[in-house]
């Protein structure tokens, strides 16, 4: 047997004669192995779910014509004209205002009603047969108090000749948004003002051949015009005109492609955090490798004295590694495998329709592999090191040496180097900021930079954190030191040891720097979509009187005594007013007093102060500001008719509610000549749920009747908050898998440490220190690397959050969220302390006299 290969064996004895030792080395890579095969059977499970609930083309569509500029209705008839065909229908669908108030209106879909095409089902009525009739959602009777019999007017391809409808039917649809009628495809295509369809559909008769239909429906679709002979039969049939004809199935492929795609770029997302979590789970390999070999040292030394030459040795270390990278990677991919089969079928007992995913054993095959490779290349560097051991290291006493407590003049250049660089980026992106005007800004190119400087200053960091680890941890322990001798050997224990808990420490900074990061800029654009929203739905319902009067007398009164609203707020508008050096026509100015709304506190000005708004100053929308050439301080005329007013600008806001241009004070309304009486009304819902905003809404139209308009502005608010919402739980969620890397890594160090450190232990219990004290200590020693960890986190993530924020050119606001961001601290510093919790139990346990003797 050759020398390497009685070195191979040695260590591979090593391994499996330590199994604890062994596991806790790769736990790390298990973990990472468990979230990259996770992330593939989730896309998986994510992609079923969506396809499986995804309805587009119906499944009994066996053709499918469709055409650049639309499939004329004549193509329609042809096609249910032909041998073969058992059912056509056509697709469409516009958007009509009501003709009596434009603010209001329906989207009006074509669809058969019945039969294996229908994607809707008649619940009440019948479904419309003619022109004229309609049919709507359940949803759209509640919130437009509508009924079966009533006629509305809609404004259709002539605005100037509104069209009447009767509402014949209520349906169930597929999307129900409360605003939704159903109608003939004819009708529709009419009220479109077109004769264009989006596509037809069409459903053959059982036993007729496709191809045949398919040539003949392709020349019905070119005709008048000259017929296409000879045409041979194939998947799809071009017709004239840009027609084509195309089987149902290849129609629905595409589709369901469409949706996959939009899951591909979520996943792609998901893959770049996921690669986060493999370089987090690299470096805490690395280190818990150098912790490891450092207990082997006097194994290592004696080998090479008994003649195992270095490149043996390393080459040894290096398949060592690699085999526990594979051990590691195929746990990792069977507990995923386990966790990805069994979680579906308990949400379906839950209730959620969650598919299940497949059998990917080549991603499984693919991912064992990886980690083994990853885990090699995770060992060079603590391989190399382990295997320069002196022979002479044989006759320490101890099984460790010591660690270097600094770094080389080489590492420490490179380090400075990349701190340098990572500075002169930022201040470059710094020196190119966005100003007011961000109508040509690009923020692609910045945010690239930043990624950029942000990866060099976390390479700088890693080269740098031993040195960084003294002075930052003489701040964070400075409160344990005052806790007596415990708190003092916490920090010392920590202290001694800077490489060990740099290598941990910024693993903890990099998942920290990612949270936090993500935690300010959600409250950044969080709070500038709440400026918005605010804008845009400043209460959960607007009311308006139909024209431009004013609400009908005692309306105010009647709705503030309406139970199922909590806050009613009228305001007067006029539309007619104009601002000295804008160069827009016809601005609206309103007295809505914004204080008086609940959405107060989300208003936030571009500039200026929205407190310093009363008589004599005025509220300008940003544009008008700009246009004007004003800004807050500076007086500006504005005038309506042959009235005009001088005001100071108290504020700007990037987005005005109301559609006003202007928010003016009541008695400078007045000075305008603008007529008493409230044009509209804001008012809040008591409720937070559908059903109450919808009996908000009849009750709203029992007082107003067919005089005013009423707008449901709640359900698009809640939309986009619940999109941010579901953006930021993935966003945090993904983050946090770096953190669970970098906890696991805590403890793993914290466990390995507990074993290099017995002679201290033992001298510690030996002079008087109880179990539970050493226990305790280990354990404070554990969560100050999470501590440390966060605060070279939080070093990192204040100016570059800072920075991608200014960046991003949307006017928002930073927001550091103080309370969140000490959050992430202490459930850090809880984390992985209770990571250490069980290590340090096990060291409190060994007697002084086994502790003492460890090293013989």
């Amino acid at each position: 047997m050759s020398r390497r290969a009685v070195l191979l064996r040695a260590q591979l004895v090593e391994a499996a004669h330590r199994p604890a030792r062994t596991l806790l080395t790769g736990l790390a890579v298990i973990v990472a192995a468990f979230v990259v095969f996770g992330t593939v059977l989730a896309y998986q499970v994510t992609e079923r779910t969506v396809l499986a609930g995804f309805s587009g083309t119906p499944a009994a569509a066996d053709l499918v014509v469709t055409g650049g500029d639309g499939v004329p209705l004549r193509t329609l008839d042809a096609a249910r004209r032909l041998p073969g065909v058992a059912e056509a229908v056509g697709r469409t669908d516009h958007f009509h205002e009501f003709a009596d108030d434009p603010r209001a209106g329906l989207s009006v879909y074509a669809d058969p009603g019945s039969g294996p095409l229908a994607t809707v089902r008649v619940v009440q009525g019948r479904y419309p047969a003619t022109a004229g009739e309609l049919a709507v959602t359940r949803r759209t009777v509640d919130r437009l108090g509508l009924g079966v019999g009533e006629t509305l007017r809609l404004a259709g391809a002539a605005p100037d000749r509104p069209v009447a409808v009767t509402v014949v039917g209520v349906v169930d649809a597929p999307d129900d948004p409360g605003e939704t009628g159903y109608t003939t495809e004819a009708f529709a295509a009419r009220l479109g003002g077109s004769d264009q369809l989006r596509q037809v559909e069409v459903r053959l008769a059982p036993g007729v051949d496709p191809d045949a239909v398919s040539a003949a429906l392709a020349r019905a679709a070119s005709a008048p015009g000259p017929s296409a002979p000879g045409a041979s039969a194939g998947p799809s049939e071009r017709a004239g005109d840009g027609v084509l004809v195309r089987a149902g199935a290849e129609v629905r492929r595409a589709e369901a492609d469409e949706v996959s795609g939009r899951v591909q770029d979520l996943f792609a997302l998901v893959t770049m955090f996921v690669a986060i979590a493999v370089v987090a789970a690299v470096l805490v390999a690395i280190s818990t490798f150098r912790i490891v070999f450092a207990q082997r040292m006097r194994q290592l030394a004696l080998l090479r004295a008994v003649g195992a030459p270095r490149a043996g040795l390393f080459g040894a270390l290096v398949v060592e590694g690699a085999g526990t990278g594979l051990v590691a990677g195929l746990a990792g991919v069977l507990a995923a495998y386990g966790v990805g089969h069994g979680l579906p079928p308990v949400l379906r007992a839950s209730g959620l329709a969650v598919a299940s995913p497949g059998h990917p054993v080549a991603a499984a095959v693919a991912v064992a592999l990886g980690a083994a490779l990853v885990t090699a290349l995770a060992v060079l560097a603590p391989a190399v090191a382990a295997a320069r051991v002196a022979p002479l290291e044989a006759l320490r006493a101890a099984s460790t040496t010591a660690g270097r407590r600094g770094v080389g003049r080489l590492r420490a250049a490179a380090g400075l180097l990349l701190a340098v660089g990572a500075l002169l980026v930022a201040l470059l992106v710094a020196s190119r900021l966005p100003g007011p005007d961000t109508e040509n800004y690009d923020p692609a190119n910045p945010l690239l930079a930043i990624v950029a400087s942000g990866a060099l200053a976390y390479a700088a960091l890693v080269a740098l954190g031993p040195l960084l680890v003294r002075p930052v941890l003489a701040i964070v322990g400075w409160p344990l030191r005052r806790l007596g001798p415990l708190g003092r050997l916490a920090v010392g224990g920590v202290g001694g040891a800077p490489r060990r808990a740099a290598a941990v420490s910024v693993v903890v900074a990099l998942g920290v720097t990612l949270v936090a990061g993500a935690l300010v800029g959600s409250a950044s654009l969080g709070t500038l979509l709440k400026r918005e929203l605010a804008g845009m739905a400043p209460a959960d319902v607007a009311v308006t009187a139909r024209g431009d009067g004013p609400l009908p007398a005692g309306l105010v009164q009647r709705v503030r005594g309406i139970g199922e609203l909590a806050r009613v707020v009228p305001y007067r508008s006029s539309p007619d007013v104009r601002v000295a050096g804008a160069e827009v026509d016809g601005l609206a100015a309103t007295d809505l007093d914004l204080r008086a709304l609940a959405t107060w506190a989300d208003f936030g000005a571009s500039a200026g102060r929205l407190t310093d708004a009363g008589p004599g100053r005025v509220v300008l929308l940003r544009f008008l500001a700009e246009q004007a050439g004003v800004r807050p301080g500076d007086e500006v005329t504005v005038t309506r008719g042959d009235r005009s007013v001088r005001l100071r600008v108290a504020a700007t806001m990037a987005n005005t509610p109301v559609g006003a241009g202007l928010l003016v004070d009541p008695a400078d309304l007045d000075r305008l000549g603008v007529p008493a009486g409230p044009t509209g009304l804001l008012a809040d819902v008591a409720g937070d749920d559908d059903r109450a905003r919808t009996a908000a809404v009849r009750a709203l139209r029992a007082a107003g009747g067919q005089q005013v308009g009423i707008v449901v502005t709640a359900d698009d608010r809640d939309e986009l908050d619940g999109r941010l919402d579901a953006l930021l739980g993935v966003l945090l969620s993904l983050l946090g898998l770096t953190v669970v890397v970098a906890v696991v890594g805590v403890g793993t160090t914290t466990a390995l440490s507990v074993v290099e450190r017995t002679r201290e232990s033992g001298l510690l219990r030996a002079v008087g220190m109880s179990r539970h004290r050493l226990g305790a200590m280990l354990t404070v020693e554990a969560g100050l690397y999470g501590v440390l960890g966060a605060a070279l986190g939080l070093l990192l993530a204040w100016p570059y959050s800072w920075l991608t924020v200014a960046a991003l050119g949307q006017d928002a606001p930073v927001e550091f969220p103080a309370g969140q961001l000490a959050g992430v601290v202490l459930a850090l510093a809880a984390a992985t302390a209770l990571a250490g919790l069980l290590p340090a139990r096990r060291a409190a346990r060994v007697s002084p006299v086994t502790a003492l003797g460890a090293g013989d």
